[in-house]
């Protein structure tokens, strides 16, 4: 997964506070009212930026869905099948670290640069993935990756509070959930059909060439609106040391941590206890009090964001390699079982934003993660020979509705229970529980997977070229799936606690 991933700030829903603002984005049906003699996101005054923008949303939501589906090969073929999650983690781990980083950047100086950084930044981590020699290389690449979407998403954020009045920000949000959809169908079927007939390198370097549109569209129309720091005549305030050293601690302990589970030997303790180390008190102080124990409240629903979001897609990233590899699925196919999943999740968005429903958006977040376990618990049921393949993409198709109701849901509690002046760094907190629970539940099922035999899944390389299933270790997939199935339930108890008594 990618930045805005998972769909959001995070993972791409429509229902996303700005960054140091307390507004709050829905879907919505369209830009009705909104031409141009009004000023809308699509009048001549927003037009450029407004596509521009979006069309940045765009080639991440397609990189995202393109990147999972070719995974399984590149995997395979770099002999790296036991490294498989940290090729998904790395780009988390990084970009925990830039997304602080990026907040200050704009903050000071205004979003033009980290965008623009972060956009080249993310090219570039996919020419170093696409020309891997080594699966270790391969990982570079995505943290380089990681940098990039970390300094993207934030600055994105902060484009949309300085340039758009608060009436079209709902529009423009709403146009940022839309542009997941189609990347979320058209992805794995190009990258599949990419990956059979040339190979998989060619869905990682051929990406970066769809970066100049954006780039060439955008970056003029940020430089006119949104460049700069805030106040001009004022001095320039100095960075946060503070917060910049607790990013890089959180970035590094997730790091070492999740070296020391792929690992799986005595040495490899000592990293382990450093990452323990720097993890815990940079946790402790980028997160609000209370988020360890599921206080009551903000901190239950930055803890909640984590949880939903880690346990989904820690499960998510071995879909496609499971179906590769155990039922004998092409990338095109295997890919495509994850495609409704785009649709369902933006509707599921889409409910917990009526008015009517709000009264009973703690029950709609608990019933969402319910469905979410149900989900993750349902897809290694294709282990079975019997199960029919077709069951995965139904399960993923209601999880993921349950995961629109969850992410948008966090969003907007956490915006309603933070003052103004906290909403920055409050949103910072979701965006960093989301990130390093990923890591970690990706680090911990990756080493599940990797201890019950999962790097021997691709051995049989021409069986499965074949079209023929390998077979082996099944139950490296499900002790993979049937413990994030369990994190999802824990995260139904910790729905109950996101308001107030």
């Amino acid at each position: 997964m990618s930045v805005l991933e998972p769909r959001d700030a995070d993972t791409g829903t429509a229902d996303v506070g700005t960054v140091g603002d307390t507004s709050v984005s829905k879907p919505s049906a369209g830009f009705e009212g909104e031409g141009p003699e009004t000023g809308g996101v699509l009048g001549r005054t927003y037009r450029a930026l407004s596509v521009g923008i979006v069309s940045v949303v765009f080639l991440i939501a397609f990189e995202a869905t393109a990147v999972g589906t070719a995974m399984p090969v590149a995997a395979r073929e770099l002999h790296g099948i036991a490294l498989y999650a940290f090729a998904f983690s790395a780009y988390f781990t990084t970009s925990l670290f830039a997304m602080v980083l990026s907040g200050q950047w704009a903050d000071r100086r205004g979003p033009l640069g980290p965008l623009a950084t972060g956009i080249s930044a993310f090219g570039a981590g996919l020419l170093l993935s696409g020309t891997a020699g080594s699966m270790w290389m391969f990982v570079a690449g995505r943290a380089v990756q990681g940098l990039g979407g970390g300094l993207v998403i934030v600055a994105l954020y902060v484009v949309i509070s300085r340039a758009y009045p608060e009436r079209l920000r709902p529009s423009i949000m709403a146009a940022f959930a839309a542009s997941w959809v189609i990347p979320s169908v058209v992805g794995p079927l190009a990258s599949g059909s990419v990956t059979q007939h040339l190979g998989w390198r060619w869905v990682f370097v051929g990406i970066p060439v769809l970066v100049v549109f954006p780039l060439a569209l955008a970056l003029p129309a940020i430089r006119r609106r949104a460049s700069g720091p805030p106040d001009p005549a004022a001095a320039l305030e100095p960075f946060d040391r503070r917060r910049i050293l607790l990013a890089l601690g959180i970035s590094s302990g997730a790091g070492l941590l999740q070296y020391a589970g792929q690992e799986r030997n005595w040495f490899a303790l000592l990293p382990a206890v450093v990452g323990f180390v720097l993890l815990v008190p940079a946790v402790r102080g980028l997160l609000p009090p209370g988020t360890a124990r599921a206080a009551r409240g903000l901190p239950s629903v930055v803890l909640l964001r984590g949880v939903a979001a880690g346990s989904f897609i820690a499960a998510e990233s071995f879909v496609p390699l499971m179906l590769v590899t155990q039922r004998g699925l092409s990338p095109t196919m295997a890919g495509l079982s994850l495609a409704a999943g785009g649709g369902t999740w933006a509707l599921g968005s889409f409910v917990q934003s009526r008015p009517r429903l709000e009264p009973y958006r703690e029950r709609l977040m608990v019933g969402g993660m319910v469905l979410v376990a149900a989900a993750i618990a349902a897809a290694p049921s294709v282990l079975i020979d019997a199960v029919p393949v077709w069951t995965v993409a139904v399960a993923w198709a209601f999880g993921c509705f349950g995961m629109g109701m969850v992410i948008a849901s966090t969003s907007v509690l956490l915006l309603k229970l933070s003052a103004p002046e906290e909403a920055g760094a409050n949103s910072a907190a979701l965006q960093i529980s989301d990130g390093l629970s990923n890591v970690l539940l990706l680090a911990a099922g990756g080493a599940a997977f990797a201890a019950l035999g999962g790097g021997a899944v691709g051995a049989v390389h021409e069986a499965v070229e074949a079209g023929a299933a390998s077979g082996s270790h099944p139950g490296a997939f499900a002790v993979v799936f049937l413990p994030m199935a369990g994190v999802a339930l824990v995260g139904a108890w910790v729905a109950s606690r996101v308001r107030t008594r």
